[in-house]
């Protein structure tokens, strides 16, 4: 067993429920100053920006925009960014969108409180203290990274196209607002993969080698909720109640992971997502499964997804899992999404080393070797029993 650390759940506060947005008006601020961090234009064109930016323009706050935050965000992203928020100088940086731009923002803020850093592998933990300048609120509008209660964010080197994951206590948000409404505009099958990158934070913190009491009554409700939500979800997306209900079980795996860290499903989602550019949730749905099947030669491990499976009432949990992402529309195999056999068969054993050095394999279960992780690439591209 790896030491036991200390547990946060959130920063000051986690707001929830509809109308959850009028909190905004209560941050309290000194020069107020707004900083918001979008990923596109689509809650622009939903309506919900200006509803934002007029709770915040009626107490007082001066407000600067900034949209360009893509899938998967770069450095070149938060260099950009971090410059543009050194120029306005924000006391509230407020990322709405999901958790590529939640970790762009918190990417952004280091480099904003910190100018004197230059590169990604600068911001190292333990890092240097934040909140000098800026606090930073989260408005997540999909349901999967709970990167608004999280320490991780994760940032690609579009030169290298190698995932950067960073984790320190100081990147947790200082406020959390899950608006139910802000989902509702999700697409079915980005609503798919993020809910299915909420239950894969959840069960790899149920079986990590750093699992608590606490953490695990945290796993296994974010469990048992997207099981009962994420289906309505995706077939109804207006279904408020169950968009409710996944933003919270998103949020309560966030809880949990980010105290016990998380496994080898990330370790390859990481490799192959940077390499092929693999979306984050949707890499996870794909493994899932197969890492479920490979845990379980590990005893205790075994035990544990036993017991998420009696209580969830099914007889098996992979297939539990491999029930759902058909609901879902995802695919079994990465090669059915990726459809570059000879480019992956040349990458396996780099994609082999980039999950034995990620630093979710350290707390997974059972940590394979190279040769066991290029099995594993090749078991979820092409299929097969493990």
């Amino acid at each position: 067993m790896l030491p036991m650390r200390p547990m946060k759940l959130g920063g000051d506060f986690i707001m929830f429920g509809e109308n959850s947005l009028e909190y905004l008006q209560q941050l309290p601020a000194k020069t107020k100053r707004a900083f918001i961090v979008l990923g596109g234009n689509f809650m622009e064109e939903a309506g919900y920006l200006k509803e934002i930016t007029d709770l915040l323009e009626e107490v007082g706050y001066t407000i600067e925009t900034f949209n360009d935050v893509e899938p998967d965000p770069s450095f070149d992203t938060v260099q950009k960014g971090a410059k543009a928020m050194l120029a306005f100088e924000p006391d509230w940086i407020i990322a709405v969108g999901g958790g590529s731009v939640m970790d762009a923002a918190k990417a952004m803020w280091i480099f904003y409180e910190h100018p004197e850093l230059k590169t990604l592998e600068e911001i190292v933990s333990p890092l240097p203290k934040l909140r000098n300048k800026a606090k930073i609120a989260c408005i997540p509008t999909s349901s999967g990274t709970g990167s608004e209660v999280s320490r991780s964010i994760v940032i690609t080197d579009k030169e290298t196209h190698i995932k950067h994951g960073i984790g320190d206590m100081e990147l947790m948000p200082d406020i959390a607002i899950l608006e139910p409404k802000l989902t509702t505009t999700l697409p079915k099958g980005m609503t798919a993969a993020t809910g299915m990158d909420a239950l894969t934070h959840a069960l790899e913190a149920k079986v990590s080698n750093r699992a608590n009491v606490l953490a695990d009554v945290l796993a296994e409700k974010a469990i048992k909720d997207v099981f009962a939500y994420l289906p309505t979800a995706f077939h109804e997306p207006d279904n408020l109640k169950a968009r409710e209900g996944m933003l919270l079980a998103s949020c309560i795996a966030g809880m949990s992971f980010t105290n016990v860290s998380l496994g080898i499903v990330h370790s390859l989602a990481h490799a192959i997502g940077g390499k092929f550019g693999v979306p984050h949730g949707l890499a996870n749905a794909i493994i899932l499964p197969y890492i479920v099947s490979y845990n379980s030669q590990d005893e205790t491990a075994k035990q544990l997804y036993q017991e998420v499976a009696d209580m969830l009432e099914v007889a098996d949990l992979v297939t539990a899992i491999q029930e759902l992402n058909k609901e879902l529309g995802i695919p079994t195999t990465l090669q059915a999404f990726i459809k570059k056999d000879e480019a992956f068969d040349a990458s396996v054993k780099e994609l082999a080393k980039l999950a034995k050095a990620d630093g979710c394999t350290k707390t997974n279960p059972v940590i394979p070797d190279e040769a066991g992780f290029e099995e594993l690439f090749n078991k979820v591209y092409y299929g097969g029993t493990i």
